[in-house]
């Protein structure tokens, strides 16, 4: 009897999640998928009135020129610095004088760290002056540096195979780039690896899909009970170039000199605006982007294009008069890059209303020419998805893909939100991305009009829609 009721309770709580109402509401209403189907093909008509005032209307560019304005003026913007601050103030007066509704600031702690001067200079077999960037949250080397023989290694295991070499040398990794996913565990767990075997420093190669003898910089995280080295990331070229002088038999040496600092936590906020929904304003359809970035380039492509194509999308739809049924809301979230520190804090203020969460997207792997929309969720909401995708025909980005998370939404991802991503050129976004070439330089302004575009008939649909995603 207890394993019934049990499950009588749960099929009626699954129920209520596949409702487009709240799951505390009694009155659900299940409907047939070719119903909801021919509910979204009635939106033919919104798409592409959206479309057309983002790539050919007076919108086009706007969300280019938008970012260009504030790159130019505030430049990089790393978590806990005077710079994103700026960007914050000034994007909440931009979103107010836009029209946008509930626009306000709220405040969260966020990392405050610091690169200071550095510099690697190969002192044998020959000199060279290598081209660095300290690794975030690394600490400095003592201000004479750290000068020591190298040890270059391919991998992990490598490193282990050859642990008693590493004592008292700067092990550098020289990991072959096959997606960044998996390569990036280099660049975060490189200092704890070479620390557990007696390293003095880390350099990791930077985990680029292409270079330019361009180091590429990220967070890195230290583990209680390792000693905490200094580590940075260097060029491929240089890399590579060690790699084939180790293989000679020659001997390495490298001298390290960092002053990067880590100070108490600083203020901060998450950036939220919203288009209010006319009839469960309750429930949230929230689209996403990231407004600090590293301390190199301008932050433009990460992610400042998807920060800013999603205000575009409120824009675009503010524009046209339309107020789907449910919010829409942006949030530009503050220190992404240190690990989604201003999302964690945005997910346990508001995670108690999970429930009224229909689907959490995120723009944060470029906003070149999109190739469709990356998704996490059940079966059911993913046949929803890709219907309202096919609304986008016009401008041939149809495609729906796995894996929709992102650093900044995954928390509600994980707790069975339905989540999206835009997905493009990964291996033109990993040629620039952390590096001082991560510019608008890199940005193109008809491929954000049809990144926001897909952005914005995809978030007002499913707003506007009867009923909720589904979820498991």
């Amino acid at each position: 009897m207890k394993f019934l009721l049990f499950l009588f309770v749960g099929v009626v709580h699954l129920l209520s999640l596949n409702s487009g109402k709240a799951i505390y509401k009694n009155d659900i209403c299940q409907r047939t998928f070719q119903e909801i189907k021919e509910e979204i093909a009635c939106y033919g008509d919104v798409a592409k009135a959206i479309i057309n005032l983002a790539v050919y209307g007076k919108a086009q560019n706007r969300s280019y020129e938008r970012l260009a304005l504030l790159v130019d003026t505030v430049g990089p913007r790393p978590s806990g610095s005077k710079s994103l601050e700026k960007a914050i103030q000034i994007m909440h007066q931009n979103l107010q004088e836009d029209g946008l509704e509930n626009v306000h600031l709220e405040p969260v702690k966020i990392p405050h760290w610091e690169r200071g001067e550095e510099s690697a200079v190969m002192l044998e077999p020959r000199i060279h002056k290598m081209a660095i960037l300290g690794l975030g949250s690394s600490i400095g080397t003592p201000p004479e540096g750290i000068t020591a023989e190298v040890l270059v290694v391919t991998s992990f295991n490598e490193l282990q195979r050859r642990a008693p070499e590493a004592r008292g040398k700067i092990v550098v990794y020289n990991q072959p780039y096959t997606n960044y996913s998996r390569t990036v565990q280099y660049r975060v767990q490189g200092a704890v690896e070479a620390a557990k075997v007696g390293a003095l420093a880390s350099l990791i190669r930077s985990v680029a899909s292409f270079s330019i003898y361009s180091p590429h910089t990220g967070i890195q995280e230290y583990q209680d009970g390792v000693p905490k080295i200094p580590t940075a990331c260097i060029t491929v070229e240089d890399a590579e170039m060690m790699s084939r002088m180790a293989s000679r038999g020659s001997r390495i040496v490298i001298q390290l000199k960092m002053g990067a600092k880590n100070y108490p936590d600083a203020d901060s906020f998450n950036t939220v605006a919203e288009v209010i929904g006319s009839k469960y304003p309750e429930q949230v359809v929230l689209v996403s982007g990231h407004l600090d970035s590293w301390d190199v380039g301008q932050g433009a492509m990460d992610d400042g294009g998807g920060a800013f194509i999603s205000w575009e999308a409120l824009s675009l739809i503010k524009d046209l008069g339309l107020r789907p049924k449910r919010t829409l809301r942006l949030v530009l979230w503050t220190a992404e890059e240190q690990g989604g520190i201003g999302a964690f804090q945005y997910y346990q203020l508001h995670k108690a209303n999970i429930s009224n969460y229909s689907l959490v997207m995120e723009s944060d792997l470029g906003t070149f020419l999109p190739s469709g929309l990356q998704f996490t969720g059940n079966e059911k909401a993913r046949a929803i998805v890709e219907e309202v995708m096919s609304l986008l025909q016009p401008i041939n980005i149809t495609q729906v893909f796995r894996a929709g998370e992102g650093t900044d939404i995954n928390f509600w991802i994980e707790a069975g939100v339905p989540g999206a991503s835009l997905l493009d050129d990964l291996y033109k976004y990993f040629s620039f991305h952390h590096s001082h070439g991560d510019t608008m330089t890199v940005m193109d302004p008809k491929q954000m009009n049809l990144a926001a575009a897909v952005w914005a008939v995809v978030s007002y649909v499913i707003a506007d829609l009867e009923e909720m995603l589904p979820r498991s």
